[in-house]
């Protein structure tokens, strides 16, 4: 079986789609699958081409047994909207142009959306390759960016749902990282087959209770109650709402918070805390996946907050997985298909409401006064994430399904 993987984010570059990818792609191999990964030049999330891809329109190389194929993207530091446009149009062309000269005739075409104009470049390689469509939403494009706000033009609008109907239609196979998505779609389209294929986390990686030298690494005691947001730095995420909590502790030395990562809301975030004279929050860069489980075995808890948007009531924010296996009580500020999972059945943690800051501060003390429940609820995790969201479970499923359609 042959699998061409399309996605404008992939290794070594880090963020959950790069993750996510890069661990069933693995998966897959290992069952003896030829997968290629047409994917772009590594820039994000710094919006800056890495040393060694610069100026290169097509490179070759191999990771863990992967065959990745790369092509020229355009890439600016601008956080525009135009800018980002740019940056998705020139990916979806190169990549037309490298797939249909540098990779071979595949089983199936795997394109990762968003974003969302990829899947025009996946469905002319599908057709030219004579593969069959396997389209996975991992956000549901142009919904989500509309209601934030990020696409307002009408016109602009009316192409993207067209562009989205396409790819729906055109599609063998329509994947989902969460039941709402899949659920969502199969609704809109019903003669369509849709399948969640869930996100996870790799036990072999993130290890229970490793030792963790973090905490005297970065300045922080022992007796510290740590609480940690590690990911992306964004719109969707409302992290005002930590800062609005951290306002809470201030005359408390034990409680402390650091949010780590990068994005477009890291410098209006750091001038917000810094005029809120908040010396109990630190910013730390983006760290590399490999960093994760010592930065996670040191922290107390992890904060997982979104906006509160009803477009975000079906989404699962994937560092839920990886906090949960390293046995770290969520701090949950996510309405709907989230909360159902992690709080209500699997026990993993506490719900606070979202871009609720004094819920938030709520929650802190109860967690921070109570070290039985905190222990209770990171062990909760730990097994209900080994039990029910385990990455070779998970590909292992996903491999009858397309071993069955193969056949």
């Amino acid at each position: 079986m042959r699998i061409l993987f399309i996605t404008q984010y992939f290794p070594p570059e880090v963020g959950a789609p790069q993750s996510r990818l890069y661990e069933l792609a693995i998966r897959l191999v290992e069952k003896g699958v030829d997968v290629t990964v047409l994917t772009a030049m590594p820039n994000y999330p710094e919006m800056k081409v890495h040393d060694g891809y610069r100026g290169k329109f097509r490179v070759k190389e191999s990771i863990d047994g992967i065959e990745v194929v790369r092509s020229w993207i355009y890439v600016s530091r601008n956080t525009g909207f135009a800018s980002r446009i740019l940056n998705y149009l020139s990916f979806t062309c190169s990549s037309f142009i490298t797939g249909v000269f540098s990779t071979r005739s595949f089983d199936y075409v795997f394109c990762e959306s968003p974003p969302l104009f990829l899947g025009l470049s996946a469905i002319m390689l599908a057709k030219i390759k004579g593969s069959k469509l396997i389209f996975n939403v991992s956000d549901l494009w142009p919904e989500t960016a509309i209601k934030l706000g990020i696409v307002k033009n009408p016109a602009l609008i009316k192409l993207a749902t067209r562009i989205e109907e396409m790819c729906y239609k055109s599609s063998w196979l329509i994947t989902g990282q969460t039941k709402h998505i899949t659920d969502h779609i199969g609704a809109r389209f019903p003669n369509k087959r849709t399948y969640w294929l869930k996100n996870g986390s790799n036990p072999k990686l993130f290890e229970h209770r490793m030792s963790s030298t973090w905490r005297a690494d970065n300045g922080y005691s022992a007796d510290d109650f740590i609480l940690v947001y590690a990911g992306i730095i964004g719109i969707a995420q409302g992290l005002e709402i930590i800062l609005e909590a951290a306002g809470a502790f201030k005359s408390k030395e034990r409680i402390k918070f650091a949010i780590i990562g990068s994005g477009p809301e890291k410098e209006k975030l750091v001038a917000l805390r810094d005029k809120m004279g908040l010396v109990n929050v630190r910013f730390l860069d983006v760290q590399p996946k490999s960093a994760m489980p010592s930065i996670l075995s040191a922290a107390s808890a992890v904060i997982i907050p979104l906006k509160r948007l009803p477009l975000f009531k079906g989404a699962i924010p994937s560092k839920i997985y990886e906090c949960a296996m390293m046995g770290k009580p969520l701090l949950l500020g996510v309405e709907g298909e989230a909360k159902s999972l992690f709080i209500d059945d699997g026990k993993c943690g506490l719900a606070f409401e979202p871009e609720n800051g004094e819920d938030l501060a709520d929650k802190i003390v109860q967690l921070s006064d109570d070290q039985n429940l905190m222990l209770q609820l990171g062990e909760n995790g730990r097994t209900y994430v080994v039990n029910n969201f385990s990455l070779d479970h998970i590909a292992h499923d996903f491999w009858t399904v397309i071993n069955q359609g193969k056949k």
